[in-house]
């Protein structure tokens, strides 16, 4: 898990509990589904290899 997807998943966590302090359940859960995801290792972080695709596109 890259350092992006761990900082992304604590930020999903944080937002997650504020939505349950505003009894906003159904969102909180798809907030925390989806940082369980990040955490899992199913997610694969691809920014990298897109933003050298990116860049070698604009450099022909």
């Amino acid at each position: 898990m890259s350092d992006r997807m761990k900082k992304q998943a604590e930020q999903n966590r944080a937002v997650a509990k504020e939505l349950r302090n505003r009894d906003k359940n159904d969102a909180a859960k798809r907030y925390e589904d989806r940082a369980a995801e990040l955490e899992s290792g199913r997610v694969t972080d691809v920014t990298d290899s897109v933003s050298r695709l990116i860049s070698w596109g604009f450099g022909r």
